[in-house]
């Protein structure tokens, strides 16, 4: 991907989960079209040994994966996500990948145990002090995701960007961001370009799908060259990770991607 004023890797579970390929033939896949990094959800079901084989063999980087989903609301369960972050780390040392996604919970999991909102809030902030503090020492960033309510994750914990930044200020901690999601956050509020740019030094990686539908960035009602080169003005330096998902090839879509949409 040179000469792109952003970096962009892609997400392999989501833009290559109806091929029914490997995860390494995936990596291969992405190296052949020129881009720099991958990204996937879960390590814990992937086979670890090939991937630090092929990402080295490639050339390729691992640009971010998500910690064990263990909500981190519940008190009951901190030293659990705490356990599970450490687990992650490890796995990121392998891959030498420097960011952790992070999610919020989920409120229909907390409330049948009588744990209020407010008290999921207050124990959420907890479990990511001590996350952002194990994050300092292991020189890795945690991104924690909002995710819209209205489509995809009805009874999650956080979903507007102004309540996501308002809880960065109040965990306090250089290591631990928010995963900005360009999807959702259209789903939720739109208002984008003003939403990123008023909190760029808050967000710690970004997600690209098209909307509606959750596919490619050359559909839908976002105009993705514009958001792009807005964040790319702000100077930001991490990763924009295509995180879309498709029921045909894949390859011909990344193509036209590169070609027409990423700045």
């Amino acid at each position: 991907m040179k000469n792109k004023k952003l970096n962009y890797s892609v997400c392999t579970d989501a833009v290559f989960m109806h091929t029914g390929i490997s995860c390494t033939d995936a990596i291969r896949q992405v190296a052949e079209l020129g881009f720099e990094a991958v990204e996937f959800w879960s390590w814990w079901d992937k086979d670890i040994d090939a991937m630090e084989k092929e990402l080295e063999r490639t050339g390729l980087r691992a640009a971010t994966f998500c910690t064990r989903f263990v909500n981190p609301g519940d008190k009951e369960l901190q030293e659990a996500y705490l356990g599970g972050l450490k687990e992650s780390f490890a796995v990121a040392e392998r891959l030498h990948c420097r960011t952790i996604i992070a999610q919020a919970g989920w409120e229909f999991e907390s409330f049948p145990k009588g744990i209020t909102r407010e008290e999921h809030r207050k124990t959420l902030i907890e479990t990511m002090k001590r996350s952002g503090e194990l994050a300092v020492a292991q020189g890795v960033t945690i991104v924690v995701e909002p995710l819209n309510l209205l489509n995809d994750h009805p009874g999650y914990h956080l979903s507007t960007s102004a309540d996501a930044f308002d809880l960065m200020d109040k965990i306090d901690c250089p290591n631990v961001k928010i995963l900005f999601d360009i999807y959702h956050q259209q789903i939720t509020e739109g208002n984008l370009i003003r939403n990123i740019c008023s909190s760029i030094g808050k967000i710690g990686h970004f997600h690209a799908a098209g909307n509606p539908g959750r596919g490619e960035l050359t559909e839908g009602e976002i105009h993705y060259p514009h958001v792009l080169s807005a964040i790319a003005e702000e100077g930001y330096t991490g990763y924009v990770g295509l995180e879309y998902m498709v029921d045909h090839d894949p390859v011909p879509g990344l193509i036209d991607t590169v070609e027409k949409i990423l700045v």
